[in-house]
């Protein structure tokens, strides 16, 4: 048995479902472009068939990675399967990976069909699907809750009707370690042919138990495992991939497994996915938590000053996580930035030189000293911005003082026109925001306005981040500067050029369905 590992990334599919708004198309390309560097093996980039914004998604992505395979979810429905090989027909390579339920709760209760009817459409769609690709995956839904009989019955089915992978989900996080392994014991046991297929876990954490059924799981037999980064996804999330990554690099000694991922990449892709996602970082969250590398006691701390091994049984570097060093000034040239940015293990294809080298002047003319961590976070935001923006702040202002309404006023480019309105409220962010929404002639209701330090020091660089709901959708913004005020503004803005993005789109789809009637 091969002793490859193949990962198997869901955070653009699963991982998506549990978020509060939804990714845009470009920050999808983003997390897939990130997914491909750090070496993942097959990204799941959608769920095609569920909305036009994700079958475009998955398209693009398609489009785009080059390193790694992409695949797209159907249910065993020939629907489904067309939706996902036309979005991605584009692809060098994919791979459709269809699935349907086989518990008995599933089986009974949600599909109301029995098993020899599920067995069917499984089998039916798996052959349906290998007329697009050789490289299908069919999944077993809620496997972990079905009958061991069933389970083998509908593998060695699958396999025998075209499947290349077959996945064992612990859909609702119910197993135990011992328990999850003995099942894929079972199945190398008694399924015939499961030689002629790759056995994949999918374990959801709703115990807890998501990355250690998956590792028990290889130990088993399996050789591909699926999962997220920062172990988002439905209700308690996936199996953090990051932290399967890691166990089999710091524990060779007991998993003589190889993978393809590269852990440097693991930091930088677990924070750009925060970012984007929303989603903090849970402090003592292994791995990629701030405190994961931080050491309180003083005992511990004596410890690591005289041998780094004491209490760390992996380093900051090994994840990406570099020292920060204070290196930069306004005085400093291109090819120190360039430099710079090299030795962070950035490519010059992964940033515009002249644009970032003038970000740069902007933010050392405001802070003076320059870090590495503000580079980064510089280079993260440049990513995210819109040149098509229809809303851009030109200036923002604020007056406020203890027992005084806040005043704000912003001028903004609106299309080609400039508009200048003013507003108060009960604190600056509240009539900056009252102002923007006087000067665009819309309003959101805003649901959530959270604000962190992206870097150190009491000049550090503010993130913002604004969740708001409009026309029952939810939108999600973020700003960078180290001015708060005008950070919010930028995140607030960001949402109404979803906004205004959005409503083009429902425009032309209207106004083609208006030219298709008449």
């Amino acid at each position: 048995m091969s002793d490859q590992i193949i990962l198997f990334d869901t955070t653009l599919r699963d991982g998506e479902q549990a978020l509060s708004a939804s990714l845009s198309v470009k920050e999808k390309v983003q997390i897939a472009l990130a997914l491909e560097r750090m070496g993942i093996d097959i990204i799941e980039a959608g769920f095609p068939v569920s909305s036009p914004g994700d079958f475009d998604s998955v398209r693009q992505i398609a489009a785009t990675i080059k390193n790694s395979r992409v695949c797209a979810l159907s249910r065993a429905v020939q629907g489904d399967i067309d939706a996902a090989a036309q979005a991605l027909n584009s692809a060098e390579q994919f791979r459709i990976h269809t699935f349907i339920s086989t518990s008995d709760i599933h089986v009974q209760s949600k599909l109301k069909r029995d098993f020899g009817q599920v067995l069917e459409m499984a089998t039916g769609a798996i052959r349906y699907a290998r007329q697009f690709t050789d490289d299908v995956e069919f999944s077993c839904e809620d496997a972990g809750r079905t009958p061991i009989d069933n389970l083998c019955r509908m593998v060695e089915q699958a396999i025998k009707a075209g499947a290349r992978t077959v996945n064992i989900p612990d859909t609702v996080g119910y197993t135990t370690p011992s328990e999850f392994g003995g099942i894929i014991t079972n199945l190398f046991e008694r399924v015939p042919n499961i030689d002629q297929a790759v056995i994949s876990v999918h374990c959801h954490d709703d115990l807890g138990l998501s990355v250690a059924n998956s590792i028990a799981a290889l130990e088993a037999g399996a050789r591909q495992v699926e999962g997220t980064i920062n172990g988002i996804g439905e209700r308690a999330g996936n199996a953090a991939l990051e932290e399967i990554i890691m166990i089999l690099k710091t524990r060779r000694d007991r998993f003589d497994f190889q993978c393809r991922a590269e852990p440097k990449e693991i930091y930088r892709t677990s924070q750009t996915i925060s970012a984007l996602c929303n989603m903090p970082i849970q402090s003592n969250k292994a791995i990629v938590g701030a405190n994961a590398f931080s050491h309180s006691s003083g005992i511990h701390q004596d410890g690591v000053l005289k041998s780094q091994n004491t209490y760390e049984i992996m380093t900051p570097e090994s994840i990406g996580l570099v020292r920060n060093t204070l290196n930069l000034t306004s005085r400093s040239g291109r090819h120190v930035i360039k430099h710079r940015m090299a030795e962070l293990g950035y490519r010059e294809g992964d940033f515009d030189l002249d644009v970032l080298y003038q970000r740069f002047l902007e933010l050392a003319d405001k802070k003076g000293q320059v870090f590495d961590y503000d580079m980064e976070a510089l280079l993260f935001f440049e990513n995210q911005r819109d040149d098509q923006a229809h809303y851009v702040l030109r200036q923002v202002n604020v007056q406020s003082g203890t027992n005084h309404f806040a005043t704000g006023s912003v001028e903004l480019q609106i299309g080609d026109t400039v508009v200048t309105e003013a507003a108060t409220g009960n604190g600056p962010v509240d009539s900056v925001f009252k102002a923007i929404e006087r000067a665009t002639g819309q309003h959101i209701d805003l649901q959530s306005f959270d604000i962190g330090a992206q870097s150190g020091g009491h000049d550090a660089l503010g993130k913002v981040d604004v969740t708001a709901e409009f026309d029952g959708r939810t939108f999600h913004g973020m700003g960078l500067s180290t001015d708060i005020i005008e950070a919010s503004a930028q995140a607030l803005l960001r949402i109404y050029n979803l906004i205004h993005r959005q409503q083009k789109i429902n425009q032309q789809k209207a106004h083609k369905r208006f030219t298709e009637e008449a």
